[in-house]
């Protein structure tokens, strides 16, 4: 069973979250923690959540008192409150308390008028109390309220029989009927209320269309989950398939919608059991095949994802979702080229896909086939012209192509994006953002979105703002580059984030850095290699390099941040594999190495002998002041590469081929963003000690 997935400092998120996923026990202690608090600590509106949760979870559990006193506490504190009414409503019914369930549904309705289900619960209540006029009077104002309602019409029909109002009743059950031909009890009712009339013919048909109806209860059930699924009531499309199973266990279909609804609910091995139960009842079920591969995929078991994929597709060939599913599985599996074949058969079957058109681009894009990605995205956005993650896509590939003035409007789509943190930087900024108007003796905050490597490489541009005349530039930004940052020409204060975000409404508007090209130009005149180290941090490093024995100095980074989505691919697994660069006559290396990496560079391999100095390092400042000693920085895709190309260090970069970032462009080894930096690209399908020994050779040149 799955986790729920909200933040833990929400016990009302999570003991609903628990309580949804069956985990009532759980919940329930969630729940009595918030109720064990001080009455000041928790808000009312929290306190009477926690009180309806407890009596859920209790219930659920079968403990009807405690279910009842936590309804009847919550009744206390809130005697509106209509889920308090609903639950002891239908706890007394259950337990035949009929008085009190009618008084608690009368107050329900009394208090919420307009609420067509507290009016239907209090007539069934008057009706079983034998106060019929009561009844028909509460139906009929729930149908007032919502025509629609079929369980108040087919209760209106019961009460007006009871009523001996035979001809009223027939009307409330044809009604009913017409709008809902599978009703089996309206049907039977029907003919109940026709036999006494004498319509006996008639009276027949409807107990023969009864018993049609009731043979395809289990369908209607699996039809009302599939609705109720589709409007997001999960728990309650659960419970109607449910029904459907115990009607007809034998039914595949319904195990198929079962494993659905689990799948929504991320309970992935109970919706993997449910499909399984539905092929063992149909194998050549290609829908549940499908299915079942979107759960596999979902845990990232791609090989048995494909399968099943594959399966559906010999039942269904020409089933479009699932050759684009097959194709996400081929991409994800480093199968790049096959995965474009799956999406192109998709696209050949359904050329409007706006979705398929983008992952077909990204694949095309991973490829090195620039013009057929940029096709490929470019429909997308002529089917579904909001489309933000196509957008974006868009403009990162025109920005490795240099293509700056149609790549950087586009690159403000990630601001529309939520699961980028650009999004939730609008509603943490509490002054405007600027959109590139005149910044003349106004205050300025830039806002740090990006990485570390990021701001290094735009930390040009606060030049370029200074020059429009802007009265003061504040940065707020992670504490590694508080120094680094203050020493830019331009930047008039530095402080965090935190700070940042109670300090901005004292400035005019704010920027990230990304988007000041769009605005100033790309390049212009602002210089490239803008970082001056600290004299104070370079003198407290020299004494440490210069007691290296005389060679060359050559600093080393092989691994980056482990939460980058790309880290697998950019980061070298180990300080081993770089073993052939110690075959350079006479270099000396310096680990940079800062977090991930450490413990490799702190006891390195007995025939790698370097200086770590990484664990040492305080801040980017800190490396800046060391790479400007250096003669050469060997590293992967990381901040270290920025500060050698902001410093003027000769800088390699080892890239990887798979998911490179844009900056890198496609091809050939210099980057016009720093002049004095050589790329080594790792080529499609090579591993790293290939690329490593490429930059061995070349560094055995480069110091002959």
């Amino acid at each position: 069973m799955s986790n729920p997935r909200v933040h833990p400092s929400d016990p009302g998120q999570l003991a609903a979250a628990l309580c949804q996923a069956g985990r009532f026990s759980e919940a329930l202690a969630v729940a009595t923690q918030v109720l064990d608090a001080d009455d000041a600590n928790v808000p009312p509106g929290a306190r009477l959540h926690a009180l309806h949760l407890a009596a859920t979870s209790s219930l659920g559990l079968q403990q009807m008192a405690d279910a009842e006193a936590y309804w009847r506490r919550a009744l206390e504190l809130d005697p509106t409150l209509a889920a308090a009414y609903g639950g002891l409503g239908l706890l007394t019914k259950m337990q035949k308390r009929t008085a009190e369930t009618e008084a608690l549904y009368r107050a329900w309705a009394t208090h919420w008028p307009d609420n067509a289900e507290a009016h239907n619960n209090h007539g069934v209540a008057l009706q079983e109390l034998g106060r019929l006029a009561d009844a028909e009077a509460a139906y009929r104002r729930a149908l007032e309220i919502r025509a629609d309602y079929l369980e108040a019409r087919y209760n209106l029909g019961l009460v007006l029989q009871a009523a001996q109002r035979p001809q009223e009743a027939e009307q409330a059950y044809q009604a009913l009927i017409a709008s809902h031909l599978a009703h089996s009890q309206s049907q039977r009712e029907l003919g109940d209320a026709l036999k006494e009339q004498g319509k006996l013919a008639e009276a027949e048909a409807a107990y023969q269309r009864s018993r049609v109806s009731h043979a395809s209860y289990p369908l209607a059930f699996n039809n009302l989950a599939a609705l109720l699924k589709a409007r997001g009531s999960l728990p309650e499309a659960e419970l109607a398939i449910r029904c459907a199973i115990a009607l007809r266990p034998d039914l595949a279909d319904a195990h198929n919608t079962l494993g659905v609804i689990l799948d929504k609910l991320e309970r992935w091995s109970d919706a993997e059991a449910a499909f399984g139960e539905a092929l063992s009842l149909n194998p050549n079920f290609a829908e549940c095949h499908y299915n079942l591969g979107i759960v596999q995929h979902a845990q990232k078991r791609l090989p048995e994802a494909e399968a099943s994929y594959r399966r559906s597709l010999e039942l269904k060939p020409n089933a479009v979702e699932t050759l684009s599913n097959l194709g996400a599985v081929l991409h994800e599996s480093g199968r790049a080229r096959e995965a474009a074949v799956a999406y192109q058969q998709a696209l050949a079957l359904r050329p409007d896909l706006a979705a398929t058109h983008y992952s077909l681009g990204i694949v095309h894009k991973g490829l090195g086939q620039l013009d057929e990605a940029e096709a490929a995205l470019r429909q997308a956005l002529v089917l579904q012209p909001g489309y933000g993650d196509a957008k974006f896509a868009l403009s990162t590939l025109l920005l490795s192509m240099e293509r700056f003035d149609d790549a950087w409007p586009l690159y403000e789509s990630r601001y529309d994006l939520p699961r980028f943190v650009h999004h939730h930087t609008l509603s943490i900024v509490q002054c405007p953002r600027w959109q590139g108007e005149s910044l003349e003796g106004r205050s300025l905050l830039v806002w740090q979105e990006d990485g570390l490597g990021d701001m290094i490489q735009f930390g040009r541009y606060f030049a370029a703002l200074k020059a429009r005349g802007v009265a003061r530039i504040a940065v707020a930004c992670m504490p590694a580059l508080h120094r680094l940052v203050a020493s830019i020409d331009g930047v008039d204060e530095v402080f965090d984030n935190t700070a940042g975000k109670t300090r901005s409404a004292e400035f005019d508007c704010w920027t990230s850095l990304l988007s000041v090209p769009l605005h100033v130009g790309t390049h212009g005149n602002v210089p490239v290699a803008y970082l001056k180290p600290d004299p104070a941090r370079v003198e407290h490093w020299r004494a440490q390099l210069d007691a290296l024995p005389a060679g060359p100095r050559i600093g080393l980074v092989w691994k980056g941040n482990p939460r980058h989505h790309n880290d697998a691919h950019r980061s070298i697994p180990s300080l081993a594999q770089l073993a052939p660069l110690w075959n350079v006559p006479g270099a000396r290396f310096v680990s940079l190495q800062k977090g991930q990496g450490e413990d490799d560079a702190q006891q390195p391999p007995a025939d790698q002998p370097l200086l770590h100095l990484g664990t040492a390092l305080t801040d980017l400042a800190d490396s800046a002041a060391i790479v400007a000693q250096l003669d050469l920085v060997i590293c992967v895709d990381t901040a270290i590469a920025h500060v050698a190309g902001s410093v003027g260090t000769p800088c390699w970069v080892m890239l990887p081929a798979h998911d490179l970032d844009w900056r890198w462009g496609h091809a050939g080894n210099d980057t016009r963003w720093y002049p004095g930096m050589r790329l080594f690209r790792q080529p499609p399908g090579a591993q790293w000690p290939d690329l490593i020994e490429q930059v061995a050779h070349a560094c055995a040149t480069a110091f002959a």
